[in-house]
């Protein structure tokens, strides 16, 4: 952490009466509830970014937005969509958007505040999380919405390249992370969301499923080093694709073959020097091209059952570069400095049952403070169901300062 200064305090007293200037305009503007669209108003800069050098984290704009599981369903929140600097797999600045979503409750002192990484959603701008909270159409939104019933604040990365310009890095786990980590240092520092009690006092926990399990894992790999300062009491992970090259040859020709390419092209985007192009047929274009434009539940359609040699004139994934670059995004190879909670389903038919219980066999090893969860006869959907309640009860405890039972033997 920076120490304080005189400026520093100059600007927090600036940031406070930005803060209450703000609240106000957003309560007249949305009233008790947004259970109606909120009319776009024009981007607020945030106020720290206009005074300081940028750090991840700082919002480049916001605007209030609306959150709904279901279409036109009400909730008693109040949710802002912001864009917020972060960093890229290779170290270099970049900016990702996002949604905090808090609960229309009237508290204002230090509230609990869940980082939430959402599982695969597909490769187009219009897949993002927060395209789809609006209109009630982001799958994961009812599970969120249990999140923000229990008093907690929400922050929801869209990832690099999803909703903002660029390709998403699909499966970059730093990359993920990172933006994963930001959208909580975000969320301190939304004036609205600040008013309304998440501040760099409230506890932190960090959430995620599938693509989302492999975000949060990162996130919670690189908390100590990268977000020393978010008070991160825990991580709820689960379904999570700790070993890509295992999940690819898992999948390659069965029912989850279409993530393999959409992976290829998000390591593509962080690293183009892996060249995807010059491996790929006349079919294995089209389908990077459909796949680019549509999201998940189309593209696995399009994609299923076909395999590597189907598309590509050379397999990529036997090639050294490859295999390096998505080594890199291997969990497992660092502690999490707070406990975890780690769920994975027998029966799941997109990432390996192996590869979850790998994972806490790494983290063991490490010394990690790890309590594994097996869903028995659990497939990938029912596990992000089945295990969304009990990793909700899990942190609920972190967050009342109750100590972790670990089950490493």
């Amino acid at each position: 952490m920076m120490p304080h200064t005189p400026h520093d305090r100059r600007s927090s007293r600036a940031l406070r009466t930005t803060a209450a200037t703000a609240a106000t305009a957003l309560a007249l503007s949305l009233g008790l509830t947004n259970a109606a669209a909120t009319t776009p108003t024009a981007p607020q800069p945030a106020p720290a970014a206009a005074r300081t050098a940028p750090r991840p984290g700082d919002i480049v704009k916001s605007s209030p937005t609306s959150f709904h599981p279901l279409p036109g369903q009400p909730t008693r929140t109040r949710a802002w969509h912001m864009e917020y600097r972060s960093t890229s797999a290779t170290g270099a600045p970049n900016v990702v958007s996002g949604t905090v979503i808090v609960p229309d409750d009237g508290r204002t002192g230090p509230r609990p505040l869940v980082t939430y990484a959402v599982g695969t959603v597909g490769l187009a701008d219009t897949c993002a999380p927060s395209a789809g909270f609006p209109k009630g159409t982001t799958v994961e939104a009812n599970l969120i919405q249990q999140l923000t019933a229990r008093g907690w604040a929400v922050a929801v990365t869209d990832y690099e390249g999803l909703g903002t310009p660029g390709d998403h890095t699909y499966t970059v786990g730093r990359a993920e992370g990172q933006a994963v980590l930001d959208a909580a240092r975000a969320a301190q520092r939304l004036p609205g969301a600040v008013q309304a009690g998440v501040t760099v006092d409230s506890p932190v926990g960090i959430m995620g499923y599938s693509q989302g399990g492999q975000a949060s894992g990162w996130a919670a790999e690189l908390h100590g080093t990268y977000a020393p300062e978010l008070k991160v009491k825990g991580t709820a992970t689960g379904g999570v694709p700790a070993d890509l090259l295992k999940v690819a040859d898992f999948n390659n020709g069965n029912v989850g073959a279409g993530l393999i390419l959409m992976a290829a092209v998000g390591q593509d985007a962080a690293f183009p020097e892996l060249d995807l192009a010059k491996y790929l047929n006349a079919k294995g274009r089209h389908y990077v091209g459909f796949m680019k434009n549509n999201c998940v539940a189309i593209d696995g359609i399009a994609g299923a059952f076909k395999k590597i040699s189907d598309v590509t004139v050379r397999n990529p994934l036997y090639e050294a570069d490859w295999q390096r670059r998505l080594r890199e995004s291997d969990l497992g190879t660092r502690r999490p400095d707070a406990p975890v909670f780690l769920y994975h389903g027998t029966l799941d038919e997109l990432i390996p049952y192996g590869v979850g219980r790998q994972l806490r066999a790494d983290w063991c090893a490490r010394g990690a403070d790890v309590r594994w969860s097996t869903i028995p006869l659990g497939e990938h959907v029912i596990g992000a169901i089945a295990g969304a309640v009990p990793a909700a009860n899990w942190l609920a405890d972190r967050f009342a300062g109750k100590a972790a039972k670990r089950n490493c033997g």
